[in-house]
Parts: C-alpha cells; sequence; structure tokens
C-alpha cells in the first residue's frame, strides 16, 4: 500500500495589523502616484500664468507654491496613524483623518469642499482631453493645408462624450490599491508631453534668438483688469501644485516596514523637486519663446505648428495621462459612495449582491455590482455634461485651484498636525503655523475672487 501523502495545505494570505490585505506600495510606486496626481493638465496652463506674471513674479509664485505644497504634505503624512505618526489607528483617507483628529463638524467641511474639488478636476480634465484631441485635428489640418488655413475643429463636443465613455470603463477597476499600473503608465505621459513642451519653448525661444516677455507681464487696459488677470494666474498655479486630497490615499498603499510616514516624505521631496523641476521650465520656457502672446494651453493654443507629429504625440500623452488621472482622483468619490450605500442599505442585494460576469472568453468572470454599475455611470455623465456647459479651461482651473487651496492644502492639515503633535496655542511653532495658514488664506482667496471673475466674464461673453 503506498504511503499516504499530505495535502498540501494553501498559505494563508498576509495581512496587516489592520486586517486588510498587505500593502505592496513602495517608494517608487508613491513617486509614481505623486506626478500622476500633481503633473496634470494644470501644467499646460503655467506659461499663460508666468505671461500674466511676468519674468519676476511668475517663477517666484512656482517656486513658492512648491514649498507650501512640500510643507502641507509634510503636515499631513504624520496624520496617517493616530495618536502618532507610527502605531495605532489607520487613517485610510482624508476624510477619515479630520474625523479622528478635529471631529464630525469638521469632517462635513472637509468631504464638502474635498469630493467638489474631486468632481471638478473631472470636468476639468474632461474639457482638457477634448482640447487636446482637438489641438490634434487642428494641427493635422495646418500641415496639410498650411498655417492660414482655416482650420476650425468643431468636434470637441464628440472628443468629450468619448472620453466620458472611456472613463466608465475605467471606472470599474475595484479600488485603489489595484490602479499601481495605471499610475505608471500616466506618470510616464506626464513626463514625455512636458518634455515635449519644454524642448519645443526651447526650441523656439533658440530660433526667436532672444528671451521675450517683460518684468511686469501682460499690460491689460484698466488695472483692475490686471489685478483679476494676476489673480487667475495664481489660481492656475494652485491648481498645479497641491495633491494633499490624495496623500493619505497614496500612503496607505505603502507597505510597512520602514513606516509609511518615512517613505511618504521620501516621496513628497521626489515628488515636488520633480514636478517644480519641470513646472519650472515649462513655464518659463513657454513664455521666453511667446513673450506676452503665450497661449493658455501651451501644447493646443497653436503657438506651434511643426513638428505637428510631435505636436500629436504630445496631446496623445495628455489625453493617457488624464485617463489615469481622472480615475486616481474619482476612485476616492466611489469608494465613499460604496460605503455610504452599504453602511445605509445593509440588506439591500442591488448594494451588496455582485453577479459573475463573463465579458471575455478566457478571462476569469467579472463581478458585477448593480449598485456601482448606476453609481458611476450618473457620475461620469455628469461630469461630461458640465464640461459640455463650461468649457473654459484656464477660468475652470483658477476656480478649483483657489477654492480648495486654503481649506484643504493648509488650513486642516495645520489644524490636525497640532492636535496630533500636542502644540498648545500661543506657543512658537503654534504661532509659525498660525501665520503660514494666514498668509496661505489671503492668497486663496485673492486668486478664487478673480477666477470667479473670469468664468462670470467668459460665460456672459
Amino acid at each position: 500500500m503506498a504511503p499516504l501523502l499530505p495535502l498540501e495545505v494553501a498559505a494563508a494570505p498576509q495581512l496587516d495589523d489592520d486586517g486588510h490585505a498587505q500593502r505592496t506600495g513602495d517608494l517608487w510606486t508613491c513617486v509614481a502616484h505623486i506626478i500622476t496626481a500633481v503633473i496634470g493638465c494644470g501644467v499646460l496652463a503655467l506659461s499663460w500664468s508666468v505671461a500674466q506674471l511676468g519674468w519676476v513674479a511668475g517663477p517666484i509664485a512656482m517656486v513658492c507654491f512648491a514649498f507650501v505644497t512640500y510643507i502641507s504634505a509634510f503636515l499631513l503624512s504624520h496624520c496617517y496613524r493616530s495618536p502618532d505618526s507610527e502605531k495605532r489607528q489607520r487613517n485610510y483617507s482624508y476624510m477619515d483623518a479630520v474625523s479622528v483628529h478635529l471631529g464630525k463638524k469638521y469632517t462635513w467641511l472637509c468631504g464638502l469642499l474635498q469630493y467638489l474639488n474631486l468632481y471638478g478636476i473631472g470636468i476639468a480634465y474632461t474639457i482638457t482631453t477634448a482640447t487636446c484631441m482637438s489641438a490634434i485635428k487642428k494641427a493635422n489640418c495646418y500641415h496639410s493645408e498650411g498655417r492660414n488655413a482655416s482650420c476650425e475643429a468643431n468636434g470637441e463636443h464628440l472628443f468629450m462624450l468619448l472620453f466620458g465613455a472611456a472613463q466608465l470603463l475605467l471606472s470599474f477597476i475595484p479600488n485603489f490599491h489595484k490602479m499601481a499600473w495605471l499610475s505608471v503608465v500616466a506618470a510616464i505621459m506626464s513626463f514625455v508631453y512636458s518634455t515635449i513642451g519644454l524642448g519645443l519653448g526651447l526650441a523656439k525661444t533658440i530660433g526667436n534668438g532672444d528671451v521675450k516677455g517683460n518684468i511686469a507681464g501682460v499690460a491689460m487696459a484698466t488695472p483692475m483688469q490686471k489685478v483679476w488677470r494676476v489673480a487667475q494666474a495664481i489660481g492656475d498655479i494652485a491648481f498645479a501644485y497641491p495633491y494633499t486630497i490624495v496623500l493619505l490615499e497614496i500612503q496607505d498603499t505603502l507597505r510597512s516596514p520602514p513606516p509609511e510616514s518615512e517613505t511618504m516624505q521620501k516621496g513628497n521631496v521626489i515628488g515636488v523637486l520633480t514636478t517644480t523641476f519641470f513646472y519650472l521650465c515649462v513655464g518659463c520656457f513657454g513664455y521666453s519663446a511667446f513673450g506676452n502672446a503665450a497661449p493658455g494651453n501651451l501644447l493646443t493654443g497653436f503657438g506651434f505648428y511643426e513638428p505637428y507629429w510631435l505636436i500629436d504625440f504630445a496631446n496623445v500623452c495628455i489625453v493617457l495621462h488624464l485617463l489615469g488621472g481622472y480615475q486616481m482622483f474619482s476612485q476616492q468619490i466611489f469608494t465613499f459612495a460604496d460605503r455610504c450605500f452599504a453602511s445605509s442599505f445593509p440588506n439591500s442585494a442591488l448594494v451588496n449582491k455582485s453577479y459573475a460576469v463573463r465579458i471575455i472568453p478566457g478571462v476569469p468572470r467579472y463581478k458585477l455590482n448593480l449598485q456601482r454599475l448606476c453609481f458611476r455611470t450618473v457620475y461620469v455623465a455628469s461630469t461630461t455634461g458640465l464640461a459640455l456647459v463650461f468649457p473654459y479651461f484656464n477660468e475652470v482651473l483658477g476656480v478649483l485651484g483657489a477654492l480648495v487651496f486654503w481649506p484643504l492644502a493648509i488650513y486642516l492639515p495645520v489644524e490636525m498636525y497640532c492636535v496630533q503633535r500636542r502644540i498648545l496655542p500661543w506657543t512658537p511653532r503654534w504661532a509659525v503655523l498660525q501665520a503660514f495658514s494666514a498668509v496661505c488664506f489671503a492668497v486663496g482667496t485673492f486668486a478664487f475672487v478673480g477666477s470667479v471673475e473670469g468664468v462670470i466674464r467668459k460665460r456672459l461673453g
């Protein structure tokens, strides 16, 4: 009789200290997520922003926002675990951290602004994608018909609808932990089109034989118009930088040891330095190439005509990046909605039951949840619809950036850090942090008012 062989026992899945599946993120996936979150459509407006501010104030503003972004990220990264940065409870999202440190009243305020901003980013990305696709169509037309040809691209609405359809498919990625590949692809695309924009700006500057632009920037008819333009430019820069609203979600993907806060700190430094370098290069070389005529969108405003294939390729890279960036932000809303529906309707089959659906032969069945199908379809349809109604690139970016800059990127991180580190009022550290918050509040308010004025003026013609 043959001896009995021991049965192989399947290894139990490894779990983290909170009972969740073991996290696998490292420094480089962290940096990829940060770059995906930061370098988006905002980089395309920086040449225009520098043009409004001039050669002195423009670069200084970008460096200042980089510093503010790093400080904000530094403060917030210490709030991932409570009551200290290395032990105890994990805060899986920005709202979780606000709830633990500041209470329900601040959580409602945070949630309202955070999800409003995330929703607005979806609208902005839809507008930008349509603009890029139209630019490809125009570039090909100018190449074949000549620069004096009438090459009006009338397909922006169609491009918005196509982008919405693509986002609807991507929105069924189950959760943020399964999006590392998408962030890596999007980060690579951001490097590619930023480098192309930088190279084209540098080449045009060399071709011009001089550096265009001036100290004061674009001259306006009245001082008040100049004030509004400066405010809108600051709003565009504010939109381009902060990533605090997704920082804790990024940190929640990191494995430990080493402590998540330690990896996040290194990621913050690399991410902010990398994006600032690209921002300064793209913004300044774009301004030096076009001067005060710098277009609102560097790669779609047709300051560049040739090589047309390179402009086409850059715009394709932008579209691919925005496909990933849209999901990176929207998945937070999807996760929040899933939790709310599950807690409100625990016995509902519509909410809690999944159906195995075979989409492609030979591929494992996809678990389809009807609540997710309905909510995510309505969400993508609504962002697409509003983009069709308000297709104003620079103005929309300015409003979004200024709206959440102070409350989400500055005020709440400062207050949470003070609570966690037990910083008493009227101590030197408290005074420095409050002064930092007050200055940022003044800048954010100024930018918001000016950007709203720009939207109203555009909408009223």
